[in-house]
């Protein structure tokens, strides 16, 4: 219990009601529990939240990554264009494919890829560019697709935390070659575990099906070298049922941000911002910290708001990348991303907060801004 008796408000809460329960035991007792109606009914319906383009469900966000990589023909010898201010995902699925990872600045309001630093990162090795719709906001792909169309270079779209986000009125997954969404637990809606793969291209839509299921898509008829990337037909149950709830989810956590981003006055504390024809979905409330932010986030702690950080590290600064880019002599000049990482929290705006837990979010971090 927290100083003030009161249940601490966690950082995020998953939600498995008895729908999503409900629709588990139907599917177990059907006993079609693997690539079976349920993944496709979910292809389907997930096809309307990405403008009608071929969706292929997989077994992680990680998965979906990997395999849009590798049906795009991306591999040794090649480069993408990767921010370095995102889960390590992002750049683990270009060296699982083989190509080399190029890290781009971020942008300082979105936290996503500044299209200034991916044109300045071209080179002729460069065949794809994956913008990150980090934290729910899109990334600037009115900027970036130009870019990508005059060099000719593939647009990797990691949507992973950003169901429902749009720009412009175009949802994020619509833009590039493919996009790739995650299903995790604590996701703005989830399937227990999984991924899609989204596309307008319909060759690329069949690779990726062969691509997931070991190379076939008849019985013993491999076709390609492939993999078991499958998703469950209980994870796709769970996933539809969660889909029919997103949109109303998703506007809560707007208002529930909206909220905060009002009544969020500490000097200390710089609220999230969206950028002009933004959809923001805010996967993550995220804070700016002037000062010192392991104090800040102590205090919130001790006040009962969950709070973490994403992503202490740059990617450039994890073992597997650091270390290789220091004996290649290879030095990133991420400003932006360096600022970031040692400045933002992320606080809870989940779509189970009260008004009473918004009041007391508020509260708590405007308590900061007196004593940082």
């Amino acid at each position: 219990m927290t100083s003030s008796n009161r249940q601490p408000i966690p950082a995020a809460r998953p939600v498995i009601g008895e729908e999503e329960i409900e629709a588990a035991v139907r599917v177990l007792r059907s006993g079609r529990v693997v690539q079976g109606p349920e993944v496709a009914a979910f292809e389907e319906s997930f096809g309307d939240l990405v403008d009608g383009r071929h969706c292929v469900a997989v077994n992680s966000g990680t998965s979906a990554l990997h395999l849009l990589l590798l049906a795009l023909g991306i591999g040794p010898g090649d480069e993408v264009i990767v921010p370095s201010f995102s889960f390590a995902a992002s750049a683990n699925a270009v060296r699982l494919v083989g190509a080399d990872v190029v890290f781009a600045d971020i942008e300082a309001d979105s936290y996503c890829l500044d299209p200034a630093a991916v044109e300045a990162a071209i080179t002729p090795r460069t065949a794809a560019i994956m913008p990150v719709h980090l934290y729910g906001h899109p990334a600037a792909m009115d900027k970036i697709m130009p870019i990508a169309a005059k060099h000719k270079l593939a647009v990797v779209e990691d949507a992973c935390q950003a169901h429902a986000a749009a720009l412009n009125g175009t949802p994020v997954g619509a833009f590039g070659s493919g996009g790739t969404f995650s299903f995790y637990p604590t996701k703005n809606m989830h399937s227990l575990e999984g991924g899609m793969i989204s596309t307008a291209d319909a060759e690329i839509a069949r690779t990726l099906r062969l691509l997931r299921n070991q190379g076939m898509e008849q019985r013993y008829a491999n076709e390609i070298v492939g993999a078991n990337m499958r998703m469950t037909d209980v994870a796709a149950a769970v996933g539809r049922v969660q889909l029919a709830k997103l949109n109303g989810w998703t506007e809560q956590r707007i208002a529930n941000a909206a909220y905060l981003t009002e009544n969020i006055t500490a000097p200390a504390v710089t609220t999230p911002t969206v950028a002009e024809g933004a959809r923001h979905i805010y996967h993550q409330y995220t804070i700016r910290v002037s000062g010192d932010r392991d104090a800040a986030m102590a205090k919130l702690t001790e006040a009962g708001i969950g709070n973490a950080v994403y992503y202490p590290t740059p990617i450039h600064r994890l073992k597997p990348y650091w270390e290789p880019d220091q004996k290649a002599g290879r030095n990133w000049d991420l400003p932006e991303t360096e600022r970031a990482a040692a400045e933002v929290v992320s606080l809870p705006v989940h779509p189970s907060l009260t008004a009473e837990d918004l009041e007391r979010i508020a509260a708590a971090v405007n308590d900061l801004g007196e004593n940082l």
